[in-house]
């Protein structure tokens, strides 16, 4: 069963790809289950991935196994107004008014076949957002049920803290990753920290350029790597997450892979505990430079 206060799990899996996975339902189902005995009870989404399929996708599997609901948590995240075929705008743009996060919010829970989903994220920040009006969307879709907790992703802190101050946030979802360090830099972090609000990390591995870059930085990185993990025993894939997990903010890393071997490399992290001067050595091949 799932912890009665709110936690995420240490590693969440995420659904960004599911629609390119091709795995059948019954597929799906195991798949979930198999994250689930690996301790990933957290299973990220967003209204617009796999051109508005992908959460439909995983519904369908919580469709044929319905017991598979009370032991996992739904995240998903919405805010984006995506062109597709069926969404003809004449550009992509970000929306928070109260008409499409409510419309998308109830468009999430039938697609997933739940009747509340426990993490709705603003995918992005969205530069006419108006927080009082959409706090007050979050107080109204929470008061109705549908709704659990709320967060952002992508925000800066100042964007965080100007929509925390009128609604409670539970995290705030950034990239990093050993290739992409500006989470570092940019106060989100020490903000997290500061409020005690862990954050969800997407693209740790760097979108799989870690593994098959050949740009400069990802060269020199994975040469690095690759001789601190067998240092350690560990794979690429283990040590990329153990940096992340490293920080201070205790961070929740955000998988993307259908392969249940990559889930179980990344859930072996949680076991690693990267000496800084490591940490630091992944640092400064990343950036190509010593610290100042």
């Amino acid at each position: 069963m799932l912890p009665t206060s709110f936690a995420l799990s240490p590693i969440v899996a995420g659904l960004w790809r599911i629609t390119e996975w091709k795995l059948s339902v019954a597929e799906r189902v195991r798949w979930i289950e198999q994250a689930l005995e690996l301790g990933i009870h957290s299973f990220d989404h967003a209204d617009i991935y796999g051109d508005y399929q992908a959460e439909a996708q995983f519904g369908e599997a919580l469709k044929a196994a319905p017991a598979l609901r009370e032991r996992l948590q739904l995240v998903t995240k919405c805010g984006i107004r995506l062109r597709s075929a069926g969404r003809p705008y004449r550009i992509n743009y970000y929306d928070t008014s109260a008409a499409y996060i409510r419309a998308q919010v109830e468009q999430s829970l039938r697609n997933l076949h739940t009747e509340q989903l426990d993490l709705v994220l603003i995918h992005r920040p969205d530069y006419l957002m108006n927080a009082a009006a959409l706090a007050d969307t979050f107080a109204t879709l929470t008061r109705e049920g549908k709704v659990a907790r709320w967060g952002v992703s992508n925000h800066s802190a100042g964007q965080f803290a100007l929509l925390q101050q009128h609604h409670p946030l539970v995290t705030n979802q950034v990239e990093l990753s050993p290739l992409q360090m500006a989470a570092l830099d940019d106060g989100t972090l020490e903000q997290a920290q500061q409020l005690g609000l862990r954050p969800m990390i997407w693209s740790p591995l760097g979108g799989g350029r870690l593994f098959t870059g050949d740009d400069a930085q990802a060269v020199r990185l994975r040469a690095e790597m690759t001789a601190i993990a067998q240092r350690y025993g560990i794979s690429l894939t283990t040590l990329a997450f153990a940096w992340i997990l490293r920080h201070p903010s205790r961070p929740h890393p955000v998988t993307g892979s259908s392969r249940i071997e990559s889930l179980r490399e990344a859930v072996a992290a949680l076991d690693v505990q990267l000496d800084p001067e490591d940490w630091y050595a992944i640092w400064t091949a990343s950036k190509g430079h010593s610290v100042p």
